[in-house]
């Protein structure tokens, strides 16, 4: 048995420490709204129930640590927001995972950017559609290199942020988070058996806002990473 033309190469993202590794992606999940200041910012209060979308695995933009990715300024859209987020890389899968055991599935982390396509999102929303042109686009998906998890201290005063053009945008601890790391993981489980090679964009925080042509982004999270991104006209 044959495929009819070349199969695509899988997407990947790079290992950090590495000489070559690579990550193979398998699908992509993000929390929404999983910041209580990021929730209230885009109308919401409380812990409401987590919710999530999907981007597509080729939608990693692969950019390594001290390297400048290039993001070309999509089409459609009059406004590009950044998302800074913890992505945490799964290594063994599995179904209905209890939260008291999810990190042993946790392969490792990395810096991360959501980005969206806000005012297609925005109208999606009013009529009711999903969000995929708002997020499932081309390049919407900036990685840096994934980093072990025995490597990386992360608890309740991470700090995660977000730069443009050398100025703060975003910037919380990853102890804000509304769903912890765990019950994101059990929450996804229930919901679809999750694989290795998932990534897992966890959240962002507030202060999320518009990009143009230009502006360069410099996402980090402490123990970590970095991540940094210049919008490039199309």
């Amino acid at each position: 048995m044959s495929h009819v033309f070349t199969a695509p190469a899988i997407a990947s993202v790079l290992v950090a420490g590495s000489a070559g590794e690579t990550f193979p992606v398998h699908r992509i999940y993000c929390v929404g709204r999983n910041y209580v200041e990021h929730a209230v910012e885009m109308g919401f209060t409380g812990r409401e129930p987590p919710f999530f979308f999907l981007k597509p695995a080729d939608a990693v933009l692969c950019v390594a640590e001290g390297e400048i990715g290039r993001m070309p300024y999509p089409s459609l859209t009059k406004s590009l927001h950044h998302e800074v987020e913890l992505v945490v890389a799964i290594g063994s899968g599995g179904r209905d995972i209890k939260a008291a055991d999810a990190m042993k599935h946790v392969w490792g982390y990395a810096v991360g950017l959501d980005m969206t396509r806000r005012d297609l999102q925005g109208e999606a929303k009013k009529l009711g559609r999903p969000w995929d042109i708002g997020k499932g686009f081309d390049h919407s998906a900036p990685i840096g290199p994934i980093r072990r998890a025995a490597e990386c201290d992360i608890g309740a005063a991470t700090r995660i942020t977000l730069e443009v053009n050398g100025t703060m945008r975003q910037q919380s601890t990853i102890g804000k988070l509304i769903w912890s790391i765990a019950e994101i993981i059990e929450h996804l489980s229930a919901a679809w058996e999750l694989a290795p090679g998932d990534l897992i964009f966890s959240g962002t925080p507030e202060g999320v806002a518009a990009v143009e042509a230009g502006d360069a982004l410099k996402a980090h999270v402490d123990g970590v990473g970095s991540l940094q991104v210049q919008i490039v006209a199309r």
